[in-house]
């Protein structure tokens, strides 16, 4: 039952047929439009699972889909708008994240049962809190409502929807086919109290002529009864993914004339986490980046990146027995730029230990031997967003020496570096300060997320990446990262106010025209 202590705050939920169907991205854009229409907005999404993760002002870890979705409604990101959180970190198992801590790792087959259940009063408790202070919350549903075979320890779906007596919008991916078939299969696998909360029906990516998809609009209503309220079209507007499920092993190869671009390549690990460091760099126009599985696809690229990982001991053997190891340390040899993030980073020392197994099986595994540095894994995880002075003058860093550096960290790992060897930056976390990352020729490594996001330091990146070609960066200036943000929320609430019909998703949520 909804608490009754709660204030009148109008709701409205996106679940989908399936996962995949653009739930996490429409959601951001009704974020946005009630923003912009002044309303003190929240998002929420009771659990995620992702392996992209942030970390709050406050210290606490949250998917990445509703810290995206918080900025596109002006909020300050906070634990509450995603309690749980599920970081994949084995075939079958995740960390489980509750309100922003790690409980540490648990299988799935115990999680979906008692464990989960155990969640369900963190996921109310932070709900009706977010209920109680902000005008409208927009809530994201995981998957589909109709899994039948986890529906009855339910915490994010209907469940959710029931909770907070919340409108429910079911988006199709129109764009995959089959979409009519599951707005009616789905329709008919909820039980008839859920399926009186679903209010509208959005059919997203489309792309054709409007007229004809017409008649399959018109069935639809008839056959169930609920108003087709968008038809939102396929687009490209730049906005952070929510996991790897997004990264396309087609993109390996360069693409590109390398007289126009770099060619920047990103390590596919298979625990990748946090790509979405890299979202900066494909925002320049004069950069590609590809992300990279197969070692015959490597090549010889301006820049390697060596990402961060939730696995990092099991991503480090895959380098190692895939060969990519052994050619990222011919690349190496020959100068090219390696940068490793986090994991990344970690792997890039001579040695990663794990005696306590906080993160998998493996006690240690041998490092790329890259950076003078040894890697331990211990039980508590290391959560913060940092802010600190770029130290060293060498390589790229030349040209943002003394600047101001800002990001996040999360880890569980502490790296000791060689004696005489000097870090990249110091950086203030929470009153206190430590040194961070290491260099060696021309390869660096730091613990920092969002590294890239800082423009004078990525800009003084791609400068030095052109003058080791021999020539000069064709682009004059790009917009900041926070710019081209604010730009592609803007953009994509445009686009949904056209296709969607907006004065009757207000009167599903209950909002008066004149308040």
């Amino acid at each position: 039952m909804m608490s009754s202590n709660n204030k009148l705050t109008a709701k409205l939920m996106i679940q989908g047929t399936s996962s995949s169907v653009g739930k996490s991205v429409l959601a951001a854009a009704f974020c946005r439009i009630f923003y912009q229409e002044g309303y003190h907005v929240s998002p929420f999404k009771a659990q995620n699972m992702a392996l992209n993760s942030f970390v709050t002002a406050a210290g606490g870890e949250m998917g990445r889909a509703q810290v995206v979705q918080a900025q596109a409604a002006g909020v300050e990101p906070e634990v509450r708008m995603n309690p749980i959180l599920l970081k994949p970190s084995g075939p079958t198992g995740s960390q489980v994240v509750i309100m922003g801590k790690s409980q540490g790792n648990v299988t799935a087959l115990r999680y979906h049962g008692e464990y989960q259940r155990m969640t369900w009063p963190y996921v109310t408790e932070a709900l009706h809190g977010l209920l109680n202070e902000y005008e409208i919350v927009v809530i994201e549903g995981a998957g589909s409502p109709a899994e039948v075979n986890l529906k009855s320890n339910d915490i994010v779906n209907m469940r959710v929807a029931m909770e907070a007596a919340s409108p429910v919008l079911l988006v199709a991916d129109i764009d995959r086919g089959g979409a009519l078939a599951s707005v009616v299969g789905t329709l008919e696998l909820v039980e008839p109290e859920e399926r009186a909360m679903i209010k509208g029906i959005i059919f997203n990516k489309f792309r054709g002529e409007i007229k004809l998809l017409q008649p399959a609009l018109d069935f639809i209503e008839k056959k169930t009864g609920i108003p087709v309220v968008g038809v939102v079209p396929y687009f490209k507007i730049r906005i952070p993914d929510e996991d790897s499920v997004a990264l396309s092993e087609a993109d390996e190869r360069p693409t590109v004339s390398l007289t126009e671009q770099l060619d920047i390549a990103v390590i596919r690990l298979p625990y990748i986490s946090n790509f979405t460091d890299f979202d900066a760099l494909q925002d320049e126009p004069d950069v590609s980046v590809r992300y990279v599985t197969d070692p015959a696809n490597l090549g010889k690229p301006d820049l390697v990146i060596i990402p961060g990982s939730k696995n990092t001991l099991a991503d480090l053997r895959f380098l190692h027995e895939s060969g990519i190891g052994n050619n990222i340390l011919t690349l190496c040899t020959e100068e090219i730029p390696v940068i490793g993030i986090c994991g990344g980073y970690q792997m890039m020392g001579r040695l990663v230990k794990d005696p306590l197994h906080t993160e998998s099986e493996l006690e240690e595994v041998a490092g790329l031997g890259i950076l003078p540095m040894v890697t331990e894994f211990y039980p508590q995880k290391h959560t913060v967003q940092s802010k600190g002075t770029i130290l060293t003058d060498r390589g790229f860093f030349k040209a943002c020496t003394g600047e101001t550096v800002v990001g996040y960290e999360i880890h569980m790992g502490r790296s000791t570096l060689d004696e005489g060897h000097l870090p990249l930056f110091n950086l203030t976390s929470n009153g206190e300060s430590n040194l961070d990352g290491l260099q060696a020729g021309n390869s660096y490594g730091s613990y920092l997320h969002g590294i890239f996001d800082n423009d004078s330091l990525r800009a003084s990146l791609l400068n030095w990446l052109w003058e080791r070609r021999g020539s000069k960066r064709p682009v004059e200036a790009s917009l900041s990262q926070a710019a081209l943000r604010e730009s592609a929320f803007n953009e994509l609430a445009d686009l949904v106010r056209q296709n969607v019909d907006l004065e009757r998703i207000r009167a599903i949520m209950g909002i008066r025209a004149d308040s």
